[in-house]
């Protein structure tokens, strides 16, 4: 499982708000740009720091009722996405890689024949290093697969054993020359914090990864989140100025090999910046299928426009039976008006570079005026720089993003 997918932003959703009135909905002046994400839910196990919708396999593979089900799921959501121009693709899990050639070019080809896919659309695979599934690359690149984001997290096999990892240092090693033979663009994941983890070894996972000159990097620190088996036997995990020095060592290191540093946690070549993941920090558009997965779409509605949350059902053997009934999205509501402004900050605050602040009203659909007064105190609290149209988090504003982000919680019509 590959941890580049924590682009995918979970909701929040606040209790007593009322659904978007018609008359009080957001002003669009310009579509939206759509991404789909497609998930697959399986795993060969279950990582203990995982807490993405992942389910080991035990009773094999459904490849060919799943691929089914994601087609009628899609088709099922056609009508709110008719016309659209999609530009990036998702294949995000659970481990993707888990499918064959064939069943990925069946899917690629249904989403193709059924939506105006970009002839330039970024597809990315999620893909696991194990041995079985690197010899699959081949037949990945032929199905259309152009970007591939392969989960090493570390090269030291202590730490993969630490991390329930299945593949060892050599399988990585081995499926990152394979991936490289066949996609010019591709992604590694990185995660440091380890158990037991030194800087010099973290240090040492930098050095490995660089040897490779992989055109991507994703850059985790590990976390212990609720409902995992990390959270139920916790780890000893180095102390937080510890891996606040692996941090500012793997972020000068990678500055000085010409990576630019773009997002929270990724690093890119110039050029090669995983646009799928751009188009959720901009927060634009994007429709998810598969088990679990989220989507955000805006609507229109009773004259008016809406942004709409919807989440498919999250047991694999339940998608499964509602996308045959006919009802594969389990919850949808529309985000109220006063969590526009928090909703798309959470994602723009984490490009490193911010953004033109008139991107605020073309995907809100607001004026930035209403939070202004939040801009002003958090610029003067030296969280945010702003220079004429453009924002940005400063130094500190990333260091403390998750309290700069509370401001925009508050009503900003309060």
């Amino acid at each position: 499982m590959s941890r580049e997918k924590a682009a995918r932003v979970i909701p929040i959703q606040v209790a007593g708000h009322r659904q978007t009135a018609s008359d009080d909905s957001p002003d669009f002046r310009e579509p939206l740009p759509l991404s789909l994400y497609v998930h697959v839910p399986w795993c060969v196990q279950k990582c203990p720091y995982c807490d993405f919708n992942s389910h080991q396999i035990r009773d094999g593979l459904p490849e060919e009722a799943y691929i089914e089900a994601l087609i009628a799921d899609l088709e099922s959501a056609l009508p709110q996405v008719w016309g659209r121009r999609v530009n990036t693709v998702f294949l995000g899990g659970g481990t993707p890689s888990l499918l064959s050639g064939a069943a990925l070019d069946t899917l690629l080809t249904a989403i193709r024949t059924r939506l105006p896919v970009s002839p330039d659309a970024e597809i990315t695979l999620e893909a696991n290093p194990g041995t079985v599934e690197a010899e699959k690359f081949a037949a990945f690149r032929a199905a259309g697969v152009n970007r591939l984001s392969l989960g090493i997290q570390s090269f030291n096999p202590a730490h993969l054993r630490a991390l329930g990892r299945i593949h060892d240092d050599a399988e990585a090693r081995r499926a990152i020359e394979i991936a490289a033979r066949h996609f010019a663009s591709f992604n590694l994941d990185l995660m440091y914090g380890l158990p037991g983890q030194t800087l010099a070894e973290a240090e040492a996972d930098i050095e490995t990864a660089l040897v490779f000159a992989p055109p991507h990097l994703s850059c985790y620190q590990l976390t212990i989140e609720p409902n995992t088996a990390f959270a139920a036997a916790p780890p000893t995990l180095p102390e937080p100025d510890r891996c606040a020095d692996m941090q500012d060592a793997l972020e000068a290191r990678l500055a000085s090999e010409g990576y630019v540093h773009y997002e929270t946690s990724a690093f890119a070549r110039p050029g090669y910046e995983c646009r799928h993941n751009l188009n959720y920090w901009t927060f634009g558009d994007y429709l998810g299928i598969g088990a679990g997965a989220h989507g955000k779409l805006t609507l229109p509605t009773g004259g008016g426009w809406e942004i709409r949350r919807q989440m498919r059902w999250k047991q694999p053997k339940q998608y499964l039976a509602q996308v045959a009934a006919g009802h594969p999205v389990q919850q949808e509501f529309a985000v109220p008006l006063d969590e526009l402004p928090f909703e798309f900050m959470m994602n723009a605050l984490r490009l490193n570079q911010g953004f033109d602040v008139s991107l605020f009203q073309a995907r809100t659909g607001r004026p930035l005026h209403v939070v202004e007064p939040i801009l002003r105190a958090a610029a003067a609290d030296g969280m945010i720089v702003r220079e004429a149209s453009h924002l940005a988090p400063t130094e500190r504003g990333r260091r403390f993003l998750n309290r700069l982000l509370e401001r925009f919680l508050a009503d900003p019509a309060a």
